[in-house]
């Protein structure tokens, strides 16, 4: 079975680079085409969608997974229009491909450019979202780049009914459709030989769990982007507005919980926690805060944290509360335990301010907004297919211009090297 396994993703990998040479010199029109063609598919297959997921929520429940995964593993009518929408977004947006970055001459008389190129195959492992269907394969198709998706086990049904929808636009616009495919087989082994399929696969992005990402740390032969955990802070400081500051927390945790963007750790300045603690308390009542000794006291809603807490993802209505000796302190506190996703500073004070953004060496800093704007919707670009954690490539929300690379253009009239 191993390596029937093996053979198939093979397959995939070579089909996705023959079609990943189609995209590549694809103009910007006829990749808009096949765009709002996915799009209108998606609006089409509303009901199909639908009833592909109920198959997915079932199976969660019966497994039983908590609320925020089957949040997140949830379709309605409405987020289905919402990755429809984000589909023609994509399309509305610059072609990131053949962008000139920089162009120089040289004393010899070369002419230098440095071009915006596709990356070549994407393979896209991820856990739970459906969504990440047609949010990664529009981003993929627009920066002329392929893709292999596999979803997990749990979104298996609704993933394949997307990815359906997404090759009916390829289709329409005389594209090729192995542009964009799921892994259908639910054997575990896949994902490890897709880590492995260094002969067709140019880049490999997990999207889950430490689990995960530790599998494919551990395994990957094919260069990776890394999507980590996200254990986002928000730092109320002493200088905060604190009903400014009590609407970005209840915003940041609450909205959804389920989602990598969501404050996890709440860090406060000792000087207003008697004041902040209880207004917070009362404004999120289904949030369970869980504090150290001194937060503890200050209000008997709030139990006593374990040093877990403080690095934990908990994807759920639960916040960590650490009270903190200032700036200083917080700085520590936050970079010790961060997962260098987001992190955020809530103060009217603009050196303060500027001291947490400099210093705090995460892929999105913020001042004053709630950490559910780390996202590539709300940065302007179209949809993500990730945030990356790590410093090399890309960090942030991974769009279009992030699934580019570059190659030089040298144009010459006869020289020769001495």
């Amino acid at each position: 079975m191993t390596d029937e396994i093996k053979d198939y993703i093979h397959g995939l990998g070579k089909n996705a680079a023959n079609a990943a040479k189609v995209l590549a010199v694809a103009d910007e029109a006829t990749k808009n085409t096949a765009l709002n063609a996915a799009a209108k598919a998606l609006r089409e297959s509303k009901d199909a969608i639908l009833e592909a997921n109920k198959k997915d929520v079932s199976y969660a429940k019966q497994a039983g997974k908590n609320d925020a995964f089957i949040d997140r593993l949830m379709l309605d009518a409405s987020r289905i229009d919402g990755m429809a929408d984000a589909v023609e977004a994509i399309a509305t947006l610059p072609d990131p491909v053949g962008r000139k970055l920089a162009t120089f001459d040289r004393p010899n008389g070369l002419k230098i450019e440095r071009v915006a190129v596709p990356i070549g195959v994407i393979g896209m492992v991820f856990e739970s979202r459906p969504n990440v269907g047609a949010d990664a394969g529009s981003l993929c198709l627009k920066s002329g780049n392929a893709i292999i998706l596999r979803g997990g086990s749990d979104s298996h049904h609704s993933t394949k009914a997307i990815v359906a929808c997404m090759k009916a636009g390829l289709k329409a616009a005389g594209l090729p459709e192995d542009a964009i495919q799921s892994v259908e087989t639910k054997d575990r082994s896949a994902v490890k030989h897709l880590l492995k399929c260094a002969e067709y696969v140019d880049l490999v992005i997990p999207r889950g769990g430490k689990g995960l990402v530790k599998l494919v740390t551990q395994e990957a032969e094919v260069p990776t982007l890394q999507h980590l955990d996200g254990n986002c802070h928000t730092y109320i400081h002493k200088d905060a507005d604190l009903e400014k500051a009590t609407a970005i927390v209840k915003n940041a945790k609450l909205r959804r919980t389920g989602i990598c963007g969501a404050t996890e750790s709440l860090v406060i300045d000792r000087e207003i926690a008697e004041q902040a603690i209880p207004m917070l308390l009362d404004a999120m009542p289904d949030c369970e805060f869980r504090g150290d000794s001194d937060a503890v006291l200050i209000d008997e809603r709030v139990k006593v944290a374990s040093d877990e807490d403080w690095g934990t993802e908990y994807l759920d209505a639960i916040i960590s509360v650490k009270l903190v000796d200032g700036l200083e302190d917080a700085l520590t506190h936050v970079d010790k335990h961060s997962s260098y996703h987001t992190d955020a500073i809530v103060t009217e004070n603009a050196v303060a301010a500027e001291a947490f953004l400099n210093t705090i060496d995460s892929a999105v800093v913020m001042h004053n907004a709630s950490t559910q704007f780390s996202d590539g919707g709300e940065f302007g670009m179209g949809a993500e297919i990730g945030i990356a954690t790590g410093k090399i490539h890309a960090r942030g929300p991974v769009g279009l211009e992030q699934l580019t690379t570059f190659k030089y253009k040298v144009f010459g009239n006869g020289q020769v090297r001495a």
